[in-house]
This record gives C-alpha cells, sequence and structure tokens, in this order.
C-alpha cells in the first residue's frame, strides 16, 4: 500500500516533495499514515471515482504508465485490515492520502528468533569472469541489483528494455541474465524468446524478476523460455541462491551471524568520536555533502578515502552505503561535530 501510495506521490511531483508520515491513536493498536506530495493535485469531480477500477483521474493519464488499478487494490487492502483511506487535494498544490489499519500487540514468546546469517562476500577462486547482464527499464532496480553483484565479483551491465538486452547478448555474451517481465520497447518475455532462439542463447540462463504476486506469471515466463523467476523485492540470498543454481558460481561466506550481532546492528559500535578523529574535517564534511545530494558514486569514492585512513570506520560508512541508509550517514556525522 505504501509502495502504490508514494509511487504516486513521487510520480505526480515534479516540484517540491513527498512526506510519509506515520503514527498511532490513543490505544497504539491503529497505525496512522498519511502520504503528502506538492504534485499537480486532483480535481474536486475526480476524487469521487478516484478508487474505482480502471478509471484514471486527468493527470493519471497524461502519465506514461498505470491502468488503474493501483488506488483501487490499496483501498481494498486497508479495507481488509480494518482501515478506510482519505483524500484531500487541491489542483496545482498537491494531495495528502491518509489511511489507518488496525494492528495487535505481539507477545515475545510468539516473536520467531532469527537464524544465523552466511552473507557471500566474495567468489571462490578459479572460476571464470561471470559477466552478469541486468535487464529493467528502472533505474532504481538496475541499481540495486547492480551493486549487489559487483560487490561480491561479478562483471554487470545493465540494459534499460528487452531491444537493447538482444543487442547486448550478441556483442558481450553474458553468463546469465536478470530479466524484468514488463518493459517499454520490448518486454522482458519477448526478449527471452528472441534470444533464446539464438544458437549461443539457447544455453544462456535467463531468470525472470517481477514484482507481479500470481503464480501464473511464473507459468508465462518458463513458457517464454526463461530458466527461472524470482519475485521482487527479493532478499540478497535468493539472488545468489539462483545463480548458484544456474551457473554452479561458488562463493566465499563471511562468519555466520545472528541479526543482534550483524555489522548493521555494529555501526555505532565503530563510529565512535575517537575512531572518527582519524577521519579529516575535510573528507566527513565531503561525505556529509554528497549523502546530502545523494551523489552515490562520489559517496563510494569518499569512503575509499575514508577507509585508507581508517578500515573500520569505512567498512561501517560502506554498510550503511550499500543499504542506503544515507540518513544514518549524516546522523554519525554530525554526532562527532
Amino acid at each position: 500500500m505504501l509502495i502504490n501510495f508514494i509511487g504516486n506521490a513521487i510520480k505526480f511531483t515534479e516540484q517540491g516533495g513527498v512526506v510519509l508520515r506515520v503514527g498511532t491513536d490513543d490505544s497504539s493498536y491503529t497505525l496512522l499514515f498519511e502520504v503528502e506530495d506538492t504534485g499537480v493535485g486532483i480535481a474536486p469531480n475526480e476524487i469521487d471515482t478516484l478508487f474505482e477500477a480502471f478509471v484514471q483521474t486527468q493527470s493519471g493519464q497524461q502519465a506514461p504508465e498505470g491502468t488503474g488499478l493501483g488506488l483501487a487494490i490499496s483501498r481494498k487492502f486497508v479495507q481488509l485490515m480494518g482501515g478506510d483511506v482519505n483524500v484531500k487535494s487541491e489542483v496545482g498544490k498537491g494531495s495528502i492520502f491518509k489511511f489507518t489499519i488496525q494492528v495487535e500487540s505481539a507477545e515475545m514468546a510468539k516473536i520467531k528468533t532469527v537464524s544465523s546469517i552466511r552473507r557471500v562476500i566474495g567468489l571462490a577462486p578459479d572460476q571464470p569472469a561471470y559477466r552478469i547482464l541486468i535487464v529493467d527499464d528502472k533505474f532504481e532496480n538496475r541499481l540495486v541489483l547492480n551493486k549487489l553483484l559487483q560487490s561480491v565479483g561479478f562483471e554487470v551491465l545493465e540494459a534499460v528494455n528487452g531491444q537493447e538486452a538482444v543487442e547486448l547478448h550478441k556483442q558481450w555474451q553474458p553468463h546469465l541474465i536478470w530479466m524484468d517481465v514488463l518493459m517499454p520497447v520490448l518486454d522482458g518475455l519477448e526478449a527471452t524468446r528472441r534470444i533464446k532462439a539464438s544458437e549461443k542463447g539457447r544455453t544462456t540462463p535467463v531468470i525472470a524478476i517481477s514484482a507481479s504476486a500470481f503464480e501464473e506469471e511464473r507459468a508465462l515466463v518458463l513458457a517464454a523460455g526463461c530458466n527461472d523467476f524470482v519475485r521482487k523485492p527479493f532478499k540478497e540470498i535468493e539472488i545468489f541462491d539462483a545463480m548458484s543454481k544456474h551457473l554452479g558460481v561458488r562463493y566465499i561466506y563471511g562468519e555466520a551471524q545472528s541479526k543482534a550481532t550483524s555489522p548493521e546492528n555494529q555501526i555505532g559500535e565503530v563510529l565512535t568520536p575517537d575512531n572518527l578523529a582519524d577521519i579529516s574535517d575535510e573528507l566527513l564534511v565531503e561525505l556529509e555533502r554528497a549523502a546530502m545530494t545523494l551523489q552515490v558514486d562520489s559517496i563510494n569514492q569518499i569512503i575509499e578515502q575514508i577507509r585508507e585512513k581508517n578500515v573500520a570506520v569505512g567498512e561501517a560508512f560502506k554498510v550503511l552505503a550499500n543499504e542506503f541508509r544515507y540518513d544514518k550517514i549524516l546522523s554519525e556525522i554530525n554526532h562527532v561535530k
């Protein structure tokens, strides 16, 4: 539900910003969500039909994608969870979508403990230099998967649609392809059919990746020639396991860690004032500026410079950067100012 409401807010906001607020009522058993944007807004005469299936507002019809189902489904989910959705909007000034859901208190005895996690940290020696092609029209999706794969040693190229994927397969001959299903120009299923129709493509594993929750889509992608299917949002281990299954990739693992002792939870123990004293004010200011402006390449370059001064501090910042926790990076820097 939040993905849909926030996604719409971003899609229809060219200036200003989008704010998510979360809270509870007096009883703490009702969660309150509010998504506010400074976008194009919705006309008063369109509010009443906003949540009808296959009905789009005038601004929605002008958007590059969408079927008009998102809000109808989201509202139904909210209602199934004991709440409802309210909208306040003004054309040219923005919109506020509010919804509530009912929750219950959890008993500690019913909370499952997290088992130890073996995290992939690299590729085992004496293997090919694996070339991996990522095909997705969404920059954010490509970025997340690219960073994950490059971080352990895979060679990666990207394509923004199926047509580019077909051409890159001919030129670069990747060992494996991660293929989004829904894309402009040429969708993932047709691109897979064309790749699999070639002599070299028949032996190239293609793994479809989609946000669809419908089991029927798995049958569709397999029928198109895909070798496997992974749903978004995925977990790291799902990606690495699929590549091991279809390529025989062998990994180097870090020590098994429970969630309570994972690097993410040890950040505060590493980024102490004493450790950060090893890092020049100039570098910290540069990192702060890059994090505030979301300059991904600059952030990574500055962290490498920090790592040369203090390995532990550099690795701690790297963990935060890999998780896109730029807010946490800023918070840690501000603590030592």
